[in-house]
């Protein structure tokens, strides 16, 4: 069954919401989402690798897993800009990290 894009959009809300108060599993689900298009999203490794980095930095070994998997289908300048997309949420105080941004 196909989600509605109101749906989505929810789903999406919903997790940031959740990822800006540390929740590490909504930081990893941000990632699958942006990374396979699940409820509608498009595909954009960029994004799906700043969560999957995220979830990293806070302990998730499948966001380490995941953030590899799709670094083999990134060129160098895509990883690095969701590298800084990563420090500038940080920095913007979405959440907490036990490590930086690498």
């Amino acid at each position: 069954m196909a989600i509605s894009q109101r749906g989505a959009e929810f789903l999406i809300r919903s997790r940031l919401a959740d990822a800006k108060r540390g929740d590490v599993e909504a930081l990893f689900e941000l990632g699958v989402t942006y990374s396979t298009g699940e409820t509608g999203v498009a595909v954009d490794l960029v994004e799906a690798h700043k969560w999957f980095n995220l979830a990293a930095l806070n302990g998730s070994s499948r966001g380490q897993e995941c953030r590899a998997e799709i670094s083999a289908e990134m060129t160098a300048r895509e990883i690095a800009e969701a590298q800084r997309q990563a420090r500038a949420w940080l920095a913007a105080g979405g959440g907490t990290a036990r490590r930086y941004a690498a």
